[in-house]
């Protein structure tokens, strides 16, 4: 399916494009060629006025990490803003914390957050530091001050942190495309898709189905 978007206001996010989700780090999280996704989201930022980016930045003493008492996958009980445990990964300072190599280094993005950051929380969304999300990281109201109606998007994972991104994003009023070559993800890609096009998302195979006009 090809979209038409005007590069005045359209923008492209890469949502936690980083080695901690790929196989270069593969005792951290890493997403079945995740290390793949660079080449196609440096297109599709090609196609858009600004290009964004959120970061996982975890500190050693975050509580939702896994451990012998706590599997990954497992459930925590006891917090409001950390749900599942999870291997280490990203941790501040380390590779698995870089991000990709081919992207744009961090300063030069025109937009550039971290999350995750505190030891007792641990969002998903790029829009928000909380899972309440209450608490914002100024994604949101940064693209509405510079009149983005349309956001390209890609990074990892597609079922979690992209897709919780997505979600914040439909629902403050925003037309977004997913482009498929930009992201993988952990569970079923399909189903992950599926969810996608509930929520009112444009999908596309590829940058090259993004026409600019």
């Amino acid at each position: 399916m090809k979209i038409r978007t005007y590069h005045g206001t359209t923008a492209s996010i890469d949502v936690d494009a980083q080695k901690g989700f790929t196989p270069i780090c593969p005792n951290e999280l890493p997403v079945i060629d995740g290390h793949l996704i660079v080449d196609e989201l440096n297109k599709q930022a090609t196609k858009a006025r600004y290009r964004l980016f959120s970061k996982d930045v975890h500190p050693t003493n975050a509580i939702y990490f896994a451990n012998d008492q706590h599997p990954q996958f497992s459930t925590i009980e006891d917090s409001d803003n950390a749900d599942i445990y999870w291997n280490s990964h990203c941790v501040s300072g380390t590779v698995g914390s870089e991000l990709l190599d081919g992207l744009p280094k961090p300063e030069e993005y025109d937009f550039f957050i971290a999350k995750g950051f505190e030891p007792n929380l641990h969002p998903y969304s790029a829009c928000y530091h909380d899972l309440d999300k209450t608490i914002s990281t100024g994604i949101i109201e940064w693209l509405k001050n510079k009149n983005i109606n349309t956001v390209l998007v890609g990074g990892l994972a597609l079922d979690y942190c992209v897709y919780e991104t997505v979600a914040d994003l439909r629902k403050n009023g925003f037309l977004v495309v997913i482009n498929k070559s930009a992201t993988k993800s952990i569970g079923n890609f399909n189903e992950a898709i599926e969810r996608l096009i509930f929520i009112g998302c444009v999908i596309v195979e590829n940058s090259d189905e993004i026409e600019l006009v």
